[in-house]
């Protein structure tokens, strides 16, 4: 079988676009499905972590340029709006999703990437060691495929991935709301205040503007007759600190936006010998502020096998063996200890973490740092 690209990469987010950048840099061809139509607003917090600054500059980034908001302070608050304050020792910038993965999509069409956007793909087969992929337009096959479709997906429904069928609990019935507004706040500064059954982040990106994204579980909506409104008034107000972001800021557009059924459950990093990145090989807790960089970590890690495997290196199963071996190795920890603190949040345990953690400086500088990685 002739294969028409050497890899096929499912999703166009920050991970599934610098995977294409890295291999055609490689010289590899590369075939990228987008189901939206760039540019366009995704349900994420828009901070990046300073991990990955270097790394989207050598993607051709000017980030230098920009004049983003570099974020230095933590602000935590109780659900009953008691302000704790933290030191971020690497810290982050701040940056839209609208913004940057546009940007990306541009750089990987510059570099000779072929991306189809408007396009979902529906399934994808392995057979005589190639990938079949079908989309809504066309056939293709590919020797690799990488999975970059974020938190949920029809494929992982129809491979009946095990976090997928999990019926609803704590860990997987989770929904996210994002707003951009006008509003009064240190530039510096990301702010998490909670609220019972949630937390919700404020910081700051481009053009004097900020992202508003909070997550809390199903029921809250369930129990406010599935009026978000009604839910921030009636649960998130209830920390003065919300209710004052809410009612004083200017709201950038008229509906928020949402996603459901957000899981925490984990997950595999090879399926299908599919090499999963980002939010569908495993998802860190928003809290923790570093899903965007894990992802493009993980697009670097898969690269490396990638690129051995295309050389004839190693073999496909050395290729998947070494990809999961990696990302566990760089990950694991993180995922464990966003897991554990978000047990402390949104809840009347929240105080006593909180204060604990002021009390003892040296354990909250190991807990932050240990949901941040390494420049990479």
């Amino acid at each position: 079988m002739v294969n028409d690209y050497d890899i096929g990469i499912i999703g166009g987010g920050l991970s599934g676009l610098s995977l294409a950048l890295l291999a055609v840099d490689a010289g590899h061809s590369v075939v990228l499905f987008e189901k939206e139509q760039y540019p366009f607003h995704k349900v994420c917090g828009e901070y990046i972590s300073l991990e990955s600054y270097n790394f989207l500059i050598m993607l051709g980034l000017p980030l230098p340029g920009m004049d983003l908001p570099v974020i230095k302070k933590l602000q935590v608050s109780d659900i009953n709006g008691k302000l704790y304050n933290f030191k971020l020792n690497l810290g982050g910038f701040g940056i839209s999703r609208y913004s940057i993965d546009n940007l990306l999509y541009l750089l990987a069409l510059k570099a000779g990437a072929f991306v189809f956007t408007g396009e979902k793909v529906n399934n994808v087969n392995f057979e005589n060691n190639a990938h079949i992929i079908q989309t809504n337009k066309r056939t293709i096959t590919t020797q690799i495929v990488a999975g970059a479709y974020g938190k949920l997906s029809n494929l992982d429904v129809k491979w009946k991935r095990k976090f997928a069928e999990k019926k609803p609990g704590k860990l997987n019935n989770y929904i996210g709301i994002k707003y951009h507004i006008k509003t009064s706040f240190p530039k510096d500064v990301i702010a998490l205040h909670n609220f019972k059954d949630g937390y919700c982040g404020i910081s700051a990106i481009e053009d004097d503007k900020y992202c508003l994204c909070y997550l809390t579980n199903a029921n809250n909506l369930s129990i406010n007759n599935n009026s978000i409104q009604q839910m921030q008034e009636n649960i998130l107000y209830k920390n003065p600190l919300l209710k004052k972001i809410f009612t004083e800021s200017e709201f950038l557009y008229d509906d928020p936006l949402t996603i459901s059924q957000i899981s925490f459950n984990k997950k595999t990093q090879v399926e299908k010998h599919v090499l999963m990145l980002g939010d569908a090989a495993g998802m860190i807790t928003p809290l923790c502020g570093n899903g965007m960089s894990m992802a493009m970590h993980a697009s670097k890690l898969a690269f490396n096998e990638i690129h051995n495997f295309l050389q004839g290196k190693i073999s496909r199963q050395e290729l998947e063996m070494n990809y999961v071996s990696v990302w566990r190795k760089k990950f694991a920890v993180r995922l464990a200890t966003g897991s554990i603190v978000q047990r402390f949040m949104g809840n009347n345990s929240t105080k006593f973490f909180l204060n604990l953690m002021h009390a003892f400086p040296s354990m909250s500088k190991v807990i932050i740092n240990s949901t941040h990685g390494r420049t990479f």
